[in-house]
């Protein structure tokens, strides 16, 4: 690519605000190294790494690596053997805290293949034992821990224990020699403890002086015995520093073992700030990852410039290299036609770097061994240059160097010269251009340029709409549309008197005033069916959301007719299983009765007992009349199964209708007397019933010949006590003392389970375990009541 195209697309600017997204000084140096390729897999897969960092920093924040350092000579100097200042053993170690850091960032998900930056987080390693020695050993580039090993701290010890000393020394004889002092402060020259004692008292203190004032009334001595300490620091100064350098040697022998980590560490730390960078600059530009081909086709959707202000550009929509490869805009001046151009041209360039451009989501770019454009002022003093003259080189340089694989951009071709020889210049460029099949894109205001475009297959107008009314244009670019210059409808708004204008108008030529008025029709006709066509996109739209709010309303119609049956439901449940307890309770209190005299009157006043309590639970329910037909009563006969729809109960026809259609029905334990009309025969033999009352039945007939023990063993828990309970209700209706439950040994939790649920039964008199030769702990004798 280029460097010349690069500075007049304004490249560097780009790469200067990627720059100030990084995080490191090397990363920084990657960004502003960064420039096109024009390898499209590449291309592809630098793409999917910025498109991966955004995703990332949506769903996680963003990652910043600003500890990582530059340490490639720190690591070629340990493999040559040798030690590493304390400096560099902390970079190393900012190396490994933001490894730790984005390890910790990037555990996101178990699947390898989670996205393109997936490898380069599981390619990092924390290097535990390096770490931990040199966070407990170095605090900073100049400080190193005092327990960095035994020697180094008795050494900082004994430092310690010299420099109070000295300081308890100094006051002692500040406090002695109190009279001889000229202030009564310690201060230091040449590193030495001083005492500032006057001139004629000089003798009096025993020492070395070390200065005196200016005006020589002031002597500063270094008391004699505060030198022998501080010959004794000096020593153990030095002991200090050997110590050191010993604690530095061993903890680059240490770093050395991991050379081969710490360099790939490094450069998949800087990588990832680097792409964490791009993915940023996306981010603050409002930017997606456009599609790449290498058909040379180009559609850019409400691209904006990257450089405009946000809040003023105007989205374009611009195609290219589909059916037409070459496209000439045209408009009046400030229209937008320059930025158009360039925002194709730098949009080309942003996204063969890898970087996103801020248009909306699908925008497709090719890829092109390079970009050419003539954009901007080629005017030239020092080389005699004028503008026509500057441009043309420069036009000269891209026809010598463009080919099928190039994208051109020329604002205002051959302007500034004769516009009837500038016009047969610009066709003629342009022709050789499309004969050579490169991508071509030309502002003009030649209105030959326009009916060139008319004529020529493969080459297309289009212009920047333009307001006449308000003098400012809509910065819209409108493929297959030549556009107008306006020149005279300016003038007019700007002042112009109609008679100059009018006079002007009279020296275009016939063929000039007729395509310009063509123009103007067409330009009417357009914006009227652009009226037409958003007025029609907005009633569209006001159809769809009263779709919206009208299929809202049924959803929130089909939940609350679902909620009112669920609830509806769970009423009629709850009545339903009072209604078995009742039930249940009368069935305990006719076992009672049975045993006894008067078996008659008292098995009716139970049974009305039960019909009244029945009937009032259900009145709460509407019950929903079966759909099964009704048999008459003479198509009736004993042992139909029939549901008592009054009471919600299915059961067993015990006697014929009478005249009055009123006949018996046993339902389980319970012989009620109902009408006709409120029975529906079940057809299916083998329906069972819905309600959570069995059908007892038929549980009559098998009362006679029922066993008097039950094999539960191989059940769980709730299947045996639901099989348990029909057996201990038929075996009541068979009056049997007492029946045996096998339920095996096992775990024991089915035999305890089983022991649970007799314990509630209230009709059951006792249960045991059975005796050893009856089956023992794996059986469980039942006596009834």
């Amino acid at each position: 690519m280029n460097k010349k195209t690069l500075k007049i697309l304004e490249f560097e600017k780009i790469i200067n605000s990627l720059t100030d997204m990084a995080s490191s000084e090397p990363a920084k140096r990657l960004c502003s190294n960064l420039k096109p390729s024009t390898d499209i897999i590449e291309i592809q897969r630098n793409q999917s790494h910025t498109t991966a960092a955004l995703d990332r920093i949506r769903l996680k924040g963003n990652l910043s690596l600003s500890e990582v350092k530059d340490i490639k000579d720190s690591l070629k100097r340990l493999e040559i053997g040798s030690s590493l200042s304390q400096a560099e053993l902390m970079k190393i170690l900012s190396i490994l805290n933001a490894s730790a850091k984005a390890i910790s960032y990037g555990l996101h998900s178990d699947d390898p293949e989670y996205d393109v930056l997936e490898e380069y987080f599981r390619g990092l390693d924390e290097c535990g034992p390096l770490k931990k020695e040199l966070s407990r050993c170095i605090i900073s580039e100049e400080i190193m821990a005092d327990n960095a090993s035994p020697e180094l701290s008795h050494i900082r010890r004994k430092i310690n224990q010299i420099n109070s000393k000295m300081h308890t020394e100094l006051n002692n004889i500040l406090n002695a020699h109190r009279e001889y002092l000229m202030d009564a402060v310690i201060t230091q020259r040449d590193g030495a403890y001083c005492l500032p004692i006057k001139s004629e008292y000089k003798n009096k203190v025993a020492g070395v002086v070390h200065d005196q004032s200016s005006t020589g009334s002031t002597v500063f001595i270094e008391p004699l015995a505060i030198i022998r300490m501080n010959n004794e620091l000096k020593s153990l100064s030095m002991d200090e520093k050997k110590e050191i350098e010993k604690i530095l040697e061993s903890l680059s022998l240490l770093a050395a073992d991991y050379i081969n980590i710490l360099e790939n560490n490094s450069k998949n730390l800087i990588f990832l700030d680097f792409v964490y960078a791009k993915a940023n600059l996306s981010k603050k530009m409002n930017g997606s990852e456009p599609k790449f081909n290498s058909k040379h086709y180009i559609n850019i959707k409400e691209g904006r410039h990257p450089l405009l202000d946000t809040k003023k550009v105007v989205p374009i929509n611009i195609s290219l290299g589909d059916t037409y490869d070459l496209l000439i805009i045209t408009g009046p001046n400030t229209g937008g036609k320059t930025v158009s151009l360039k925002t194709v041209g730098l949009f080309t360039i942003m996204g063969q770097s890898g970087l996103h451009i801020p248009a909306f989501e699908g925008s497709e770019l090719s890829v092109f061994d390079d970009v050419f454009a003539d954009i901007g002022d080629e005017q030239s003093i020092e080389q005699s240059l004028s503008t026509f003259s500057g441009h043309m080189k420069n036009i000269v340089y891209i026809l010598n160097h463009a080919d099928a694989g190039s994208l051109c951009l020329f604002d205002e071709l051959c302007a500034g010269t004769d516009p009837t020889e500038g016009a047969a210049l610009a066709i003629s460029i342009l022709s050789f251009l499309h004969r050579m099949k490169s991508r071509c894109i030309a502002t003009t205001h030649y209105s030959e340029l326009k009916v060139f475009a008319l004529n020529e297959p493969g080459v297309e107008n289009a212009s920047c709409e333009f307001d006449v009314a308000t003098l400012s244009p809509t910065y819209r670019i409108l493929i297959g549309v030549p556009g107008k210059s306006n020149a005279f409808a300016i003038a007019g708004k700007l002042g112009l008197p109609d008679y100059i204008i009018f006079e002007a108008g009279t020296h275009l030529e016939k063929d000039a005033k007729d395509f310009e008025d063509l123009l103007t029709k067409l330009e009417n006709d357009r914006q009227i069916i652009e009226k037409d066509k958003l007025s029609i996109q907005k009633y569209k739209k006001e159809i769809e959301s009263l779709k919206r709010h009208y299929d809202k309303q049924e959803e929130n119609l089909a939940a609350k007719k679902e909620k009112i049956l669920e609830e509806a439901k769970e009423s009629a449940r709850k009545i339903l299983e009072e209604a078995k307890v009742t039930a249940d309770d009368t069935i305990k209190n006719i076992n009672k009765i049975a045993s006894g005299a008067g078996l008659g009157s008292a098995l009716e006043e139970q049974r009305t007992r039960l019909r009244e309590s029945i009937n009032k639970n259900t009145k709460s329910v509407e019950v929903k009349k079966p759909t099964n037909k009704l048999k008459k009563p003479k198509e009736l006969k004993l042992g139909d199964s029939v549901h008592v729809i009054s009471l919600n109960l299915d059961g067993i026809v015990s006697s014929l209708p009478n005249q009055s259609g009123n006949l018996f029905v046993q339902m389980g334990i319970l012989r009620s007397q109902v009408n006709i009309s409120d029975i529906a025969l079940i057809d299916e033999p083998d329906k069972k019933p819905e309600n959570k009352t069995r059908s007892r039945g038929s549980s009559m007939v098998k009362s006679a010949t029922i066993s008097t023990e039950i094999n539960l063993i191989g059940k769980n828990v709730d299947e045996a006590c639901s099989e348990l309970d029909k057996y201990l209700d038929d075996a009541l209706l068979a009056h049997l003392p007492g029946v045996r439950i096998i339920h095996g040994r096992g775990t024991g939790a089915l035999q305890k389970g089983i022991h649970a649920y007799l314990k509630r039964q209230s009709f059951i008199k006792s249960y045991s375990l059975a005796d050893f030769n009856e089956g023992g702990n794996a059986v469980t004798i039942v006596r009834f009541k």
